[in-house]
């Protein structure tokens, strides 16, 4: 019998000088936010996330990432689901500040899925 609690998937899509960040962080964490990133916004959905990486992360970075990872859903309760278009656009906003917490409930490591250059 295991002990293992629920966790939720998750989706982030990157450019390449974060996902190096996190790289360092042995893919368990994700880095401090920039004093300009009040929020650090995971994404429910892996379409979603293809298409930032791919349309945004490409043409601002030279390259996009999509990586996928779990957190403990019970933490997860705390941070509503915020709709950011349509019905699909579904993100968490996690405030800077809650970071190191939020990366203290991810399940694993976090695993490059995607990659658009």
């Amino acid at each position: 019998m295991t002990n293992r609690r629920p966790t939720t998937t998750l989706w982030r899509p990157t450019g390449p000088i974060e996902l190096d960040l996190v790289k360092a962080l042995d893919w368990r964490g994700w880095p401090p936010r920039l004093p300009e990133q009040p929020i650090f916004y995971p994404v429910l959905n892996e379409d979603y996330a293809i298409r930032i990486a791919r349309d945004w992360n490409v043409k601002h970075d030279g390259a996009g990432f999509v990586t996928r990872f779990e957190v403990d859903s019970e933490f997860l309760t705390r941070y509503p689901v915020q709709q950011a278009g349509g019905k699909t656009i579904l993100e968490l906003w996690v405030p800077a500040k809650e970071l190191d917490e939020f990366n203290a409930h991810i399940v694993g490591e976090i695993r490059v899925v995607h990659e658009f250059r």
